[in-house]
This record gives C-alpha cells, structure tokens and sequence, in this order.
C-alpha cells in the first residue's frame, strides 16, 4: 500500500484520550459503565504519530438512502447551514490581505504546479472556480470537476495524479476515512491532499492527519480560505518573509504620480518607521534619482538583465540607501537602450525585492505593456493617481475596471486626486469624480505649486520642505492608509503629543465635543 500523501508535522495530543474516543453514529445506543470497563488484556497499540501510514481501508456499514443530487445542498446536513467561522476567516482576509498562512501574516506564493478539484456543492465549485482565477494562484493550473472522493478514485485509476487534490466529501466521519483510504491507493507518492467535509470535529482532523491527509477544511469555503489553505502548503520555512507591495500608476501622463509614490513611500519610512524600498520601473525617464538627490544609477537595469543571479548580497550593491529606513532601487533614466524586457524578468526582480523590506513601493511609468498588466494585478496594493479633468477620468475607469477583473478576491485600487484647485482650470467634483469609477478618492491632494517646485528642484521631500503645508499632512495619511499603520505618539511638553506628531487619520472621529 503507497502512502500517497504528503507527511505533515502536527501536535502533541493524549494518546489514551484518542484511543478510549470514538465518533458518535446516529440511532447507536448509548454505551454503559459496564461498557466502558476494560479488557482483562489488549494488545498494545503502536504509535502511528511518526509513520503516518494508511490504514488497511475497512468497509464501513452500507446504508441505505436516497439518490440525491450531491450539487445541490442538504438540509440533513451541517454544512447546509451558516458557518460563522469561514465567513469570519474569509471576511478577515479579505480586509487585511495577504491572508493568514500558517498562523503568521504571509503573501501566499503558489508555485507552477497542477490541482485538481473535486467538489459535491454548487458553493464549493464556485469558491474553487474563484480561487482559481485569483492572481496568487496564477501560476498554478487548476481544473474544478464535478464529484467527491469516488471521482477522484475513478479518474485516478487511469491517470496519474497531480501535486496537490482537493476533494469534498459531506457524509460521515468513518465513510469520509473509508474514502480517503480508496483515494490513497491510487494516488502518487508526494500528492498533497486537501479534503473538505462537513463535521467540524477535532477527532476527525487528528485522524486524517494521522492518514498523511495535508489539511482538512470545513464547508461552505470562501475563496481566500483556499487560497491560503493552498498557499500553506507550499511555503518554504526557510524562506525569507515577503514584504508587501504597494505599487502607484498614473491615470495618464503628468499626473504626478511618482511624486506621490516618493512622498509617501518617505513618509513610511520617516514618520511611520518601516523599512522601505523604492524600484523606479520607468527606466527611460524615471524621476526617483533627482528627487532624492541622487546620482542615477542603473540598480533596476542590472536587476532586470539578470533576474537569476540576484541574491541578497547582490541587491545590496545594486541599492541606494537614501535614510537609514529608505532605499531606491534607481532607474538608468537614459535613451541609448531600447529596453526590451520580458514580463518574467520584471516578476522576479520584484519578487526578489520584496524579501529586502516590509515595504516595496513600484513606481509605475505611463504605459501599456504585458509586464505593467501582470505587476499591477500581482501587486498588493494599487494606487491610481488622477487629475480631476476628462481624460484621467476616462483612463482611471479603464485601469480600474481591469485591475478589479483581474483581482475578483481584492479590495479594489485606491484613487487618489491630486492638483486639485488649479486657479482657473474647470475641474470634475471629487464627488462626480469617484461616483463615476464607483471608487471614493482615498485622499484629495491640493494643488500648491510653490511647495511642490521647491521641493522638486531642491532635490527634497515635502516633508522636508514644506512638513507644515496641506500637502505633507495629506502624504502622511497616505502612508498610513496604504501601509495600514498608525503615526507613532511622539511626547511633546508635559506629556502631551507634540503639534503635528504622532496625530492619526482616525483622530478626529474621537474628539469630544465641548
């Protein structure tokens, strides 16, 4: 008999509690204490914690019932019903993506492999179908199919099996192991195996721990639940932590969005204290080097050309350490290349930087190219900078709608107003603005051109050159919107937070009325 499923580490539990339990069938009789006295003799049990062999499969008792079309839910059973749990978890990820893998707060990376899905509910095929679609599973290859476990083993009789199966199976607790026990015959060595079910019961997860199962979830999924149920699996311990990606592109060209994406990435790492890198993607003509004062240096152009022999060691090099928080990964900002670069090369360099800081801010030329559509719809956060006027407001609701197809499982892209109140230029109302995208601007940048031009030609930061003007505040809130941090409290005299300091976005809705 092969042990088709993939060994799992799990822990330490009572083994006389697992032993002495059993699972409750319904319409048995209710044991007595004459029942329950021991044997005069029993033969020792072995300890299956480290083999975590299969069992010989034993056929459970027959039961009669009805046909009844499995894609439909059952009113008999559990599942049928609300789970608080799965929404909750769903709900969770949802708001404060990547999702929880492992217990720790981690992108979930899905390398190039093949997963099938066998699924009985019409809910569970829908979740899995929109799991498949989502951009952290982009490199996998997923086939949804109709039928539980006995699909599974039919199809499998026939075919070898894939990296990693999910089957769904809503009967009991000694039928569901009975089935995973025929699924493990005709399985692979190596193949993970996710099974769905319907109790939620720590005796039955222990068990198929116990058969070599990889994870047991609990109907009706939510697509993110799978998402980071499959993403954990895969995770490499050893592997560094992956930073989050916050990525910033204009609606059309003069927007400002590099400077937005420059203050606020300064505004993380100075007022919020996170380590942050910025990768100026627009190689031709990239800003990052002037507007931090520095010489351009081809960091991102050396990156790009050899994505397979970066290293941390060899990212430091290709860096600018702008603060002791800030680094800038600068463009060449020269014509004498045709930059011809494939998508694949611009993902691994991203993924790359990515294990350098917490933070990774991407700032994105005007442009469209294969590579601009697969780094915004992979990243983590997307900024859309616009101009109140005709033509950004017709490019923002292209990009938006896109960004928002290609991510079913996101929250959508942040829209972002700036030059706002341009003396004598006819403007489109913020209000009219965001209700035609269906996006609400996440902030309104005023238009200040004497703050903007000194700070620009100085080769300095607005909070540096103007940290009291309207437009610094507004670049400190970005940052704590996009990062999803608080400005730390800073004590001013006699203990009170200093002007300007350690003042949160969320201060205001807390003021009490005099």
């Amino acid at each position: 008999m092969s042990n088709a499923f993939a060994p799992r580490p799990f822990d330490e539990f009572d083994d006389e509690f697992d032993l002495e339990a059993g699972y409750s069938v319904p319409g048995a009789a209710v044991p007595t204490a004459a029942d329950l006295e021991p044997e005069p003799y029993a033969e020792p049990v072995p300890d299956q914690r480290q083999a975590l062999q299969f069992t010989a499969p034993v056929a459970p008792t027959p039961v009669v019932q009805p046909v009844r079309d499995h894609a439909l839910s059952e009113p008999a059973l559990p599942v049928a019903g609300f789970n608080p749990v799965g929404e909750l978890v769903a709900g969770a990820s949802a708001a404060f993506s990547p999702p929880m893998v492992s217990g720790h707060t981690a992108e979930v990376s899905v390398p190039r492999i093949a997963i099938h899905v066998f699924a009985e509910r019409q809910d569970t095929l829908a979740a899995a179908e929109r799991a498949g679609q989502d951009r952290r599973l982009s490199r996998a290859t997923t086939q949804i199919r109709i039928g539980g476990v006995a699909a599974a083993v039919e199809a499998y009789q026939h075919e070898p099996t894939p990296p990693l199966i999910v089957v769904e199976c809503m009967k009991d607790p000694q039928t569901l192991l009975w089935e995973v026990d025929q699924l493990a015959e005709v399985c692979d060595s190596g193949t993970k195996v996710v099974v769905v079910g319907a109790t939620n019961d720590i005796l039955l997860f222990r068990e198929l721990m116990r058969r070599g199962v990889s994870e047991y979830l609990v109907a009706p999924l939510q697509p993110l639940q799978l998402i980071a149920a499959i993403g954990g699996l895969f995770a490499d311990p050893a592997q560094p932590f992956v930073g989050r990606s916050i990525a910033f592109v204009g609606a059309r060209g003069g927007t400002g969005s590099s400077s937005v994406a420059h203050n606020t990435a300064y505004a993380m790492s100075e007022r919020i204290g996170a380590n942050t890198v910025i990768v100026d993607y627009d190689l031709p003509f990239g800003t990052a080097g002037l507007d931090f004062n520095q010489d351009p240096l081809s960091g991102v152009a050396d990156a790009l050309s050899q994505p397979d022999r970066l290293d941390p060691v060899l990212l430091d090099r290709m860096m600018v350490r702008c603060t002791d928080k800030l680094s800038l990964f600068a463009a060449p900002a020269t014509l004498d290349v045709d930059w011809d670069i494939s998508p694949e090369a611009f993902e691994e360099v991203t993924t790359q930087i990515r294990s350098t800081a917490p933070f990774v801010v991407l700032d994105l030329p005007h442009l469209w190219s294969g590579w601009m559509r697969r780094t915004l719809i992979a990243a983590d956060e997307v900024v859309v900078v616009a101009t109140p006027d005709l033509a950004s407001l017709r490019n923002a609701k292209n990009m938006i709608d896109l960004i928002r197809q290609g991510r079913p499982n996101d929250a959508p892209p942040r829209l972002v107003l700036n030059q706002v109140g341009v003396p004598g230029r006819p403007e489109i109302p913020a209000k009219d603005f965001g209700a035609a995208l269906g996006v609400h601007p996440s902030l309104i940048i005023p238009f200040d051109p004497k703050v903007f031009g000194a700070a620009a030609n100085n080769g300095q930061m607005i909070l540096d050159a103007g940290g009291k003007s309207k437009a610094a505040e507004a670049f400190q809130t970005l940052a704590q919107i996009v990062s999803r941090r608080e400005l730390p409290m800073i004590a001013g005299p006699r203990g009170k937070a200093g002007k300007g300091e350690g003042k949160s976005m969320f201060s205001g809705l807390f003021k009490k009325k005099s």
